[in-house]
């Protein structure tokens, strides 16, 4: 098996609980378990989109780390927590709670290019130690500075005590600290008290299928119908057709002719078989990923 199960992950589940939960099913359907992987972490109390990669698939994991994520989230005003969500224990309080026409004003302030200070409680090494392991042993955690882009921002719905939004943004976005710095651009506190990721680059709630419903139907066949191609993780490279010696010599990672007109990183393939993620350029096709297919 080698492509993609886009898994509406449940509320409670981590990442690597999802991908152990796919093998059990492999399993217990009687299918061999290939190599397997996520393609990005979601918390336990997140929902929603977790590609994760089957064989051949887990080698663009690291594509799909780097791809642009969406999200649905609710703020909760008025209390800050240790964790920026639901499950900290609460740090401060306030009694402001912000309006919508407030909320709208601050919104172009955190769209486009920003600088965000990652939550204390994050899986972000410091001196080699996951921060959350020195945050939860007592210690001042205090992480670097980073420099993240936000497609866009958009108000949802606007209640009494708490405010929904929809964000697309880069790689290394910590929505839990968007809605902290957006309380606190409000003359509040605030803390997650939602989180679900809508995308993850090409894949979306459209492609994404329940634990639950896999469960139901645990035979081979099931998974075999909710196995997307290997390709869907690359519906934003475009093709390039190579003959099947071609295909034989970037299967050694060997280099090809270069091409005068098309540059930039390509998908090679040999009829519908995809051959390797190559870089194109006039001197020479370099290969970038190869598969084994």
């Amino acid at each position: 098996m080698n492509g993609w199960i886009v898994l509406d992950k449940p509320l409670g589940l981590s990442s690597a609980q999802g991908v152990a939960a796919i093998k059990r099913l492999l399993r217990t359907a009687g299918l061999k378990v290939p190599r397997i992987g996520h393609g990005g972490t979601l918390d336990p109390l997140a929902t929603g989109v977790l590609p994760i990669a089957l064989g051949e698939a887990t080698k663009l994991a690291g594509r799909m780390l780097d791809a642009t994520k969406g999200y649905a989230f609710t703020v909760a005003w008025g209390s800050a927590t240790t964790t920026e969500d639901a499950e900290g224990a609460v740090t401060a309080t306030s009694g402001v709670r912000p309006g919508e026409a407030a909320i709208r004003a601050v919104l172009p302030r955190f769209t486009g290019p920003i600088v965000q200070t990652p939550p204390a409680y994050s899986a972000l090494k410091v001196d080699g130690e996951r921060a959350y392991k020195r945050a939860r042993a007592g210690e001042t955690v205090v992480l670097a500075e980073r420099h993240l882009t936000i497609h866009a921002l958009d108000l949802v719905e606007a209640g009494p005590v708490s405010a929904t939004f929809e964000v697309t943004c880069s790689k290394g976005t910590y929505v839990r600290s968007l809605g902290r710095d957006l309380a606190l651009a409000l003359g509040t506190v605030g803390h997650l008290s939602m989180l679900r990721r809508t995308r993850a680059g090409p894949f979306t709630l459209v492609d994404a299928i329940s634990l639950d419903k896999l469960n139901e139907s645990a035979d081979g066949a099931a998974l075999e119908q909710a196995l997307l191609p290997l390709t869907a993780g690359l519906d934003d490279i475009p093709a390039f057709a190579v003959s099947p010696e071609e295909a034989a010599a970037l299967r050694k990672g060997q280099a090809l002719p270069g091409h005068p007109a098309l540059h930039g990183l390509y998908l090679a393939t040999d009829g519908p078989v995809p051959v390797a993620l190559v870089d194109l350029s006039s001197t020479a096709i370099r290969v970038v990923r190869g598969f084994n297919l």
